[in-house]
């Protein structure tokens, strides 16, 4: 997506008549409310995922993946490939995770989306001459033949009408020539990322059954070619930009594909059900593209694993939902990812708050709420409340409620973090209403710490029955 946050990338086998496909889940890490990594290892394992991609080198990630036989892709930020020490990087993200019985380290992704229009150049030049090191370092630690590089490209990297026109921008053609030379003569395969919802989003032309997989009313014609899907068409322009530089052939795996769930218009749990599950069918059935037929992708990765409630909000709201996993390791919707499953399974034993909210006090006047609200919104995760969002039809009242409440969790449910001058108060009961939830904060503290949070919430249930009982109103 373009941000050089730290994310996971999971990847489900699927066995195929003629090739073994692997469908992906990034596994974003930009949480307020993150879950042990044991936790969600397990989670991986549940759902028989076997292969996992990191957007740093996460030392606690790499700690918990060890033994598991989950092949796993770490990465460089964007903003490391001009200093980092290419040796350095490999003893210390490489060779001392890996060995029998440790991770199983595959892949080395050189930054993410780093020729990404909005970036302006500025990673542009540093690609490739880290790409050169990293290859030097892998050979010197006997690496080379076990560990390849890649380069997730965004899919603005290549641009055209149809899709057997496609060419790369003008201004990356020489790069790309360079870097596709590179990723080809070490057995690497040219990842991109691919956002049919995007391409919704920001265009209020493009036809929205295109989006999906389930036909289209505005097929792409392209000489003897008809195209009924975005994916198809975006994956057939780049197959189009390699051939122009001479790599037709070239291996492609898709490095991050999905839907949202909430945070605009569109973007639903229905929505994200349907294209998800389409596009694995469509990857399932094996037919491949117009000009790659009966040849899926390698691999094609969803996104995501975790909702990000932490995420930046500038591409739009819907960026701290793509999970097909709320950020606490709920399915969201069913999905059968081929595996035999026909669900996904939850994750278990995660480490809850205490089972109690922040809402607005409700029999005191919010005229003076703003300054409140605007504290809560600015550092907690509201953006559920906007136009599109799954709670954007509460009530006035319900609206604040929830803004108190996330950031009362955010505050791991620090009594002070309730009280915005009187106007907020701790509830047992549940305020969710309908699809809107009113979420309730994990935490990896220690059964110690559960203990003092149990003696808190006794202060507190003796607090509000004195309160109660003072002020004669039933909650």
């Amino acid at each position: 997506m373009g941000s050089g946050v730290a994310l996971f990338t999971l990847s489900l086998l699927l066995v195929t008549h003629h090739a073994h496909s692997a469908i992906g889940v990034n596994w974003g890490t930009m949480s307020f409310h993150k879950l042990k990594p044991s936790t969600v290892v397990d989670l991986l394992k549940a759902n028989k995922i076997t292969k996992v991609k990191l957007f740093d080198s996460n030392p606690d990630a790499l700690r918990a993946l060890m033994g598991t036989g989950i092949q796993v892709m770490i990465s460089i930020p964007n903003e490391l490939l001009s200093t980092f020490s290419s040796d350095l990087f490999v003893q210390q993200n490489l060779s001392r995770f890996m060995g029998k019985g440790g991770a199983d380290i595959r892949y080395v992704a050189v930054g993410n989306e780093p020729f990404l229009t909005s970036y302006g150049g500025a990673y542009q030049n540093y690609v490739f001459p880290a790409m050169v090191n990293l290859q030097q370092s892998l050979v010197k630690a006997n690496l080379a033949s076990y560990v390849k590089l890649v380069v997730p490209c965004n899919a603005d990297a290549y641009e055209s009408n149809v899709p057997s026109q496609g060419t790369f921008r003008p201004e990356l053609t020489q790069i790309m020539t360079q870097l596709v030379s590179f990723l080809s003569s070490i057995g690497s395969p040219f990842v991109v990322n691919i956002y049919p919802f995007l391409s919704l989003y920001q265009n209020s032309d493009f036809p929205q059954d295109f989006a999906f997989f389930e036909g289209s009313s505005h097929p792409v014609l392209d000489g003897p070619n008809v195209y009924y899907n975005a994916f198809d068409g975006n994956f057939d322009t780049l197959v189009s930009a390699l051939a122009k530089i001479g790599y037709g052939q070239m291996p492609i795996v898709i490095g991050e594909i999905g839907w949202p769930t909430d945070g605009a218009v569109g973007a639903n749990l229905t929505a994200a059900r349907v294209f998800n599950q389409g596009l694995i069918n469509h990857l399932l059935s094996n037919k491949g593209t117009p000009l790659r037929p009966g040849s899926p992708p390698e691999d094609v990765y969803l996104f995501g694993l975790l909702d990000e409630g932490a995420k930046s909000t500038l591409p739009g709201n819907f960026e701290r939902h793509w999970g097909i996993f709320s950020f606490d390791g709920q399915a969201k919707y069913r999905l059968n990812l081929g595996l035999g499953n026909r669900g996904l399974k939850n994750a278990e034993n995660v480490q809850y708050l205490p089972s109690r909210w922040c809402v607005a006090h409700p029999a005191k006047d919010m005229t003076l709420v703003t300054d409140h609200l605007r504290l809560a919104c600015s550092q907690a995760d509201c953006t559920t409340l906007n136009d599109g969002g799954s709670c954007s039809q509460l009530g006035e009242k319900d609206n604040i409620s929830y803004a108190f409440n996330s950031y009362y969790q955010l505050q791991m449910q620090n009594e002070k973090s309730c009280d915005f001058d009187g106007l907020g108060m701790v509830t047992f009961l549940d305020p969710s209403v309908g699809e809107c939830r009113f979420l309730v904060g994990v935490t990896d503290k220690s059964s110690s710490a559960e203990l003092m949070a149990r003696w808190g919430i006794y202060h507190i249930c003796i607090g509000l029955v004195v309160w109660a009982l003072t002020r004669c109103y039933i909650l």
